[in-house]
């Protein structure tokens, strides 16, 4: 059983359960603990039938584990990604009692989960450190990439006339050979994400498609520039004044020149970033796996393990993008 109690018996294999060491899960379990009572305290109806509350939240049944252990819980599944079946199992519980626990403990860690880019201008952190900033790109503020995941194939629909919804061809993405759901990640030249979009089908939705619906660029303050690779390319169209680096495309009869080449190979060694923090995002199965669950609750997801990624590279930068 996963309990806070046994961890401690075995430090050693908390990261490859949780995805962060005890320490850090020390740290974390006090902001959620504060995060967690502040949200109930502002819930006005009951979770099951959305009635406005007759008792004060904490009458009812209480829960077999104990906020510390839900919590473990909740980063197992994020980080093992089991079904609900195997996790009750582990647990002595219910599937329904499982979905209960990731539920509630699902939307405090959402609600913890901001970002940069998202606030108001006055509010966010100016990058002016040597370590912060690229050398070679010191506007920076921004490096935008597309992350895709797969997911289970939809099943087509049938309306009441007899005519088919073919929901398949949305999320079929010739790129990966698969049914996939999309989202876009802007991070810092530190690695620390920035901003998250929804997640949309990955089929129907090409890279400068994504952005022209987030329009994430539109938020960098004036004189701040953005990284991007080759699948956006014509979005400096779409934004004049802003600075965006981007690598050369090739094009039919148009082949790259040396000197084309040499810029793309120099982008790229900054451009890396954005696949580094990618592959931090990746560590929690929920997000490499196949996506199992119902497709509108992707987006929260992506938003809560972007917000522990963030903690942990606030602990342990991944790599400093500058040259001594």
């Amino acid at each position: 059983m996963i309990t806070y109690a046994n961890l401690c018996k075995r430090p050693c294999a908390v990261a490859s359960l949780i995805g962060m060491s005890l320490c850090d899960f020390d740290q974390l379990f006090t902001d959620f603990e504060s995060a967690h009572q502040e949200r109930l305290d502002q819930e006005t109806r009951t979770r099951r039938t959305n009635q406005a509350r007759q008792r004060k939240r904490g009458a009812g049944h209480k829960y077999r584990y104990d906020l510390r252990d839900r919590l473990l819980l909740t980063l197992c599944w994020l980080r093992l990604y089991p079904t609900y079946e195997v996790l009750g199992f582990f647990y002595q519980l219910n599937k329904t009692n499982v979905e209960d626990i990731l539920k509630d403990c699902l939307t405090t860690l959402e609600s913890m989960a901001t970002f940069a880019l998202e606030l108001p201008a006055k509010e966010r952190a100016k990058l002016r450190s040597p370590a912060a900033v690229m050398d070679a790109f010191p506007t920076v503020r921004l490096i935008v990439d597309a992350k895709e995941q797969r997911i289970e194939r939809p099943k087509n629909t049938t309306d009441d006339t007899g005519n088919v919804t073919n929901r398949q061809k949305p999320y079929y993405s010739g790129k990966k050979k698969a049914h996939t759901l999309k989202s876009e990640i802007g991070v810092s030249p530190d690695g620390r994400i920035e901003c998250v979009s929804q997640s949309v089908p990955g089929g129907a939705n090409h890279d400068l498609t994504l952005q022209r619906q987030t329009r994430s660029i539109s938020l960098l303050a004036p004189g701040e520039a953005a990284m991007m690779d080759k699948g956006y390319d014509g979005v400096q169209n779409d934004y004049p004044g802003v600075p965006i680096y981007q690598p050369f495309k090739a094009r039919r009869g148009h082949p790259l020149s040396e000197e084309q080449k040499a810029w793309n190979q120099h982008l790229s060694g900054y451009r890396i970033v954005v696949e580094h923090t990618n592959a931090q995002l990746n560590r929690f199965d929920v997000l490499s796996q196949v996506y199992r669950h119902a497709l509108d609750s992707h987006s929260g997801l992506v938003r809560v393990v972007a917000g522990l990624v963030n903690r942990a590279i606030a602990q342990r930068p991944l790599k400093v993008y500058a040259t001594p």
